[in-house]
C-alpha cells in the first residue's frame, strides 16, 4: 500500500512532466528543433548540475538559454569571457562609498554578474585560468568571499559555459579536473534542412513572440528535491558504476578495444551523475523510476568530457562519442 509521501511524490512527478511539456511548447515559439538538447538541458537543470555547451557560433545558444530562463522565471546574466577579464569582473568588487549626508566613507561590496540564477559563461576557454577558477569556485561552493565576508549565491544557481570547438588559438582549455565539475557536456550541431528553413522564415519576419513563465523558484526547488527521492533499482545503479569503470584503462572492466584509446577515464562522480540524470530523464518521460535506456541516454553528456583520449585516439581520429558507444555496447549488452 502506498504511503502518503509516495502519493505526494507521484503527484509532484506528474506536475513536473506536465510543466516540462509546457516549457517545450513555450521554447518552440523561438527555438526550432533541438528537442534533444532542450531535454538534456532540462535534465541537467533539474539535477542541480552545471553544463558545458559545445558548438560553433551562430547556433542560438544564447537565445536558447535566455528563453529557458524566461520559462523558468529566473534571473539571467551572460558574461563574455575575454583574455582581459578579471575575477572581480565576475564575482564583484569592493568600492569606496561616501554617505552624502554624513560624509562617512566605507567600502561596500558590489555584486558581480555571477549573482544571478542562470549564468551563461560565453567562450569560457578564452580567459586565463585565474579568472576561470573564480567562476568554478563559485559553482562548487555556491558562494563568493570578499574581504572576509561571504555572500551566498541565489538559489537556484545554474552555470552554463560555452566553448567553440573550432578556434583553439589564443584559448586556455579547461583542465580535466575543472571540466569534471560540470555535470553535462552537450554538443549542439547544425540544424537539419527543414529546421533551418523554419529558422530563416521566423527570423526574417516582423512577427515577435513572447515567452511566458511556466515555473516558479519554489516549484523548481521542490522538483530538484524530488529527483533525489526517485527510487533506483540495484541493477541500474550497478550498470552506472560499470559504465564509469569501463572507461578506466587500468580497470578490468574496460573493454580491450578501447584501452589503447584512453589515458584516463571517468571517476566516481560520473557514476553519481549517471544515476541522477537517469532519474531526471525518467521523470521527464513521466515514468516513476529509471531503467537501462535512461542510462544509455545519459552516458554521452555525462561521460564525453571526462574521457582523456590517448595519442592513438588522436592519430586514428577516434572521438569520445565513438569510445562511449563501444563502452555502452560492451557493458549494456549483458543487461
Amino acid at each position: 500500500m502506498e504511503t502518503r509521501n509516495e502519493i505526494n511524490d507521484l503527484e509532484l512527478a506528474g506536475q513536473l512532466s506536465a510543466s516540462t511539456e509546457l516549457i517545450r511548447r513555450e521554447l518552440a515559439k523561438k527555438i526550432i528543433g533541438q528537442k534533444e538538447v532542450i531535454d538534456d538541458l532540462l535534465a541537467c537543470f533539474l539535477c542541480g548540475g552545471h553544463c558545458l555547451l559545445i558548438g560553433v557560433p551562430g547556433l542560438a545558444k544564447t537565445m536558447l538559454i535566455g528563453s529557458l530562463a524566461r520559462c523558468l522565471d529566473l534571473d539571467f546574466n551572460r558574461i563574455q569571457f575575454t583574455p582581459d577579464l578579471m575575477p572581480s569582473d565576475i564575482t564583484g568588487s569592493e568600492i569606496l562609498y561616501e554617505d552624502k549626508v554624513t560624509g562617512k566613507r566605507e567600502f561596500r561590496f558590489v555584486k558581480g554578474p555571477v549573482f544571478s540564477n542562470i549564468v551563461l559563461a560565453d567562450e569560457i576557454n578564452r580567459t586565463p585560468p585565474k579568472t576561470q577558477s573564480a567562476l568554478l569556485q563559485a559553482m562548487q561552493e555556491k558562494e563568493v568571499t570578499s574581504s572576509g565576508q561571504t555572500f551566498r549565491l541565489p538559489d537556484p544557481f545554474w552555470v552554463l559555459a560555452t566553448q567553440n570547438p573550432i578556434e583553439q588559438e589564443g584559448t586556455y582549455p579547461l583542465p580535466e579536473a575543472q571540466q569534471d565539475r560540470f555535470m553535462f557536456s552537450i554538443e549542439i550541431d547544425y540544424p537539419d534542412y527543414d529546421s533551418e528553413v523554419e529558422i530563416v522564415k521566423m527570423t526574417t519576419s516582423p512577427q515577435r513572440v513572447e515567452i511566458k513563465p511556466v515555473l516558479s523558484a519554489e516549484q523548481i526547488r521542490a522538483f530538484r528535491e524530488l529527483i533525489y527521492r526517485v527510487p533506483v533499482a540495484d541493477s541500474v545503479a550497478g550498470a552506472a558504476v560499470e559504465l564509469s569503470r569501463a572507461t578506466r584503462p587500468s580497470s578490468p572492466e574496460c573493454p580491450e578495444q578501447v584501452k589503447k584509446f584512453l589515458t584516463w577515464g571517468a571517476g566516481p562522480r560520473a557514476s553519481q551523475f549517471l544515476v541522477l540524470a537517469a532519474k531526471a530523464y525518467a521523470l521527464l518521460d513521466n515514468r516513476p523510476t529509471p531503467d537501462i535506456s535512461d542510462l544509455r541516454r545519459a552516458a554521452f553528456p555525462v561521460l564525453r568530457h571526462r574521457l582523456v583520449r590517448s595519442f592513438h585516439a588522436e592519430v586514428d581520429n577516434i572521438n569520445s562519442n565513438h569510445i562511449i558507444n563501444t563502452v555502452l555496447e560492451s557493458v549494456l549488452k549483458r543487461k
